[in-house]
């Protein structure tokens, strides 16, 4: 198993960005990371489409699970049903904003290997014979920031990055439901992960490589180009239909 994640994951990343860091003129590190960034971003372009149109139907679906908490409060087995039902009705997967996540894991810790190793130029020798691969890769971008050690600035623009694109993907809050006991709740948890996860993406990113943070934050950056073309489109296309 760990021959075929390396052979077929790790070490064509690994090989991608030492392409980049030769070809690219000024064999920046910091510019091969971009380009890697949009390669792999590219590769995952459908399964990151169908994770964010799947986290915000789950948003825009929450009232009518709240009614339907409401209803059934007093039978779990016909809120388990309706709630089945509902999401049958609205085509909607209640899994399929994690999936494509969880394809994506794969491909995340084996960059963090390649900035890990490949940075302070460990793992070379499992470079492609056809790149000629140098005898040392410099891990300093823009001649001021070393992207094998930790940057705390770049943590902390990978947070405020990460918040923005999850504060994208929150609807408007909607009128209280009498009788919802569970909708407070269900907002607090939302609330607390809108502000927690950027929170942890910032604290465990200054302990990890400044090239991962630089990834993260590229990345995240082009998954907010990405809803902000998706929900123009949609608001659009709810106008064009009126």
């Amino acid at each position: 198993m760990k021959f075929l994640y390396t052979t077929l994951i790790y070490q064509p990343l690994l090989n991608l960005l030492v392409f980049f860091y030769l070809f690219i003129p000024g064999h920046d590190m910091g510019i091969a990371i971009i380009a890697l960034t949009l390669a792999v971003k590219l590769l995952l372009y459908p399964l990151s489409i169908q994770s964010i149109r799947s986290q915000k139907a789950l948003q825009t679906l929450q009232p009518k699970l709240e009614e339907l908490k409401v209803k059934h409060k007093d039978n779990k087995e016909a809120l388990a049903l309706a709630t089945m039902t509902l999401y049958k009705e609205e085509k909607i997967n209640p899994f399929s904003s994690c999936l494509p996540l969880l394809i994506q894991l794969p491909f995340f810790f084996a960059l963090f290997r390649v900035f890990q190793q490949g940075l302070v130029n460990k793992d070379l020798n499992l470079i492609y014979p056809f790149l000629h691969a140098p005898e040392t890769l410099n891990p300093v971008t823009f001649g001021v920031l070393d992207l094998a050690a930790p940057s705390i600035i770049l943590a902390v623009l990978s947070g405020a990055a990460q918040f923005l694109q999850s504060k994208m993907l929150v609807t408007k809050p909607q009128p209280r439901i009498e009788g919802a006991k569970d909708e407070s709740m269900t907002a607090i948890m939302n609330k607390q992960m809108l502000y927690m996860m950027p929170l942890m993406t910032a604290f465990i990113g200054a302990k990890l490589p400044a090239g991962l943070s630089l990834y993260w934050l590229v990345s995240t950056l082009l998954t907010i180009l990405q809803q902000w073309v998706m929900f123009r489109k949609k608001k659009n296309a709810e106008v064009s239909q009126k």
